[in-house]
């Protein structure tokens, strides 16, 4: 069930039992002409998938859901709606479990972690039509498992608190994703924003290592700029990044990140 703020707001829920992935159900959602404001959160999936189009392992017990935005926001600024909804993700799992900064942690550009472990990741994508630019945040939240097949240690809520479910992690990210879209919406709004991921930021100062399509760059992570781009301080200065994998620590150098 949707948490309170989100049902005053207008926001709506439709639940699944299994989906192939709940991003391309509300992308059907869209087509068949769907005002927005739409959750749709699934028991299972069989064709998750993450970043890149790559894999994502979904068993029952964990959530998976979609937010379905009908033009939210002028096109420039949908990159940035990435910001929200890691910040209402963080919100939501700080509510459920107690956990809070440095432990719990934003990990550029779309992961959520748990001492350094991965718990959670979101996928944002755009699609325009008619002029506009409609988006999809897809979150999957480790609540009850988590997979073994990833480069860098994964964990789940019931690991750090045991009480956690699937609705308590749903209300609270959804009335979380109110109160964080709304602030964001003011005017100025991603300062604040910017200002308060980089307080949850894993990593900040630290020696990380992107890869790009060009090969990988080390350097230290400096923060992010006023448009969201990684601020990487490399030997020949300063690089904006705009996307890419980040790693951290020693990972295994044959493995993707998820």
């Amino acid at each position: 069930m949707l948490g309170e703020a989100a049902r005053a707001a207008g926001y709506r829920l439709v639940v699944r039992d299994e989906v192939g992935s709940t991003m391309e159900e509300a992308r059907r959602a869209l087509g068949q002409g769907d005002a927005g404001n739409l959750w749709i959160v699934a028991r299972s999936q069989n064709a998750g998938r993450g970043r890149h189009g790559r894999k994502w392992g979904s068993p029952s017990g964990n959530l998976y859901a979609s937010l379905l935005l009908v033009a939210p926001c002028e096109s420039a600024l949908a990159p940035q709606l990435g910001f929200v909804a890691g910040l209402a993700l963080h919100d939501a799992v700080a509510r459920v479990t107690g956990l809070s900064a440095p432990r719990l942690a934003l990990k550029w550009p779309n992961d959520l972690l748990v001492d350094r472990a991965k718990v959670s990741g979101l996928l944002l994508e755009g699609e325009s039509r008619a002029g506009r630019l409609d988006v999809v945040i897809g979150l999957g939240v480790n609540i009850a498992s988590c997979p073994a097949d990833t480069p860098y240690p994964a964990t789940f809520l019931k690991q750090h608190r045991e009480q956690a479910g699937i609705e308590a992690v749903l209300a609270a990210l959804s009335d979380a994703w109110v109160a964080r879209f709304a602030a964001w919406s003011q005017p100025g709004g991603f300062g604040p924003t910017r200002a308060a991921w980089l307080e949850r930021a894993a990593f900040l100062g630290e020696e990380i290592t992107i890869r790009l399509a060009e090969g990988p760059f080390t350097g230290r992570f400096a923060g992010i700029d006023a448009s969201g781009r990684l601020e990487l301080d490399i030997a020949g200065g300063r690089r904006l990044i705009d996307a890419g994998d980040l790693y951290f620590g020693q990972p295994n150098a044959g493995a993707e990140p998820r």
